[in-house]
């Protein structure tokens, strides 16, 4: 299991056109989707697969962890 999903993850949402909008309060940071048009956080050491997939749903991505 890896240390922490959100290298992968970001990789995953650049791919699928969503980006980084700014830093957010703490270690998080604030992205944009253009599949569903929302801003979700994204956790800078996410250590749960079900807190990844959950992101990947809020940025209108089917899960992949």
């Amino acid at each position: 299991m890896p240390d922490s999903f959100t290298p992968d993850l970001k990789t995953i949402l650049r791919e699928a056109g969503c980006y980084f909008e700014r830093r957010g309060k703490g270690d998080h940071d604030i992205w944009f989707s253009p599949i569903t048009s929302i801003r979700f956080t994204v956790d800078n050491k996410i250590k749960s697969r079900h807190t990844a997939n959950a992101v990947l749903r809020q940025a209108g991505i089917a899960k992949r962890f």
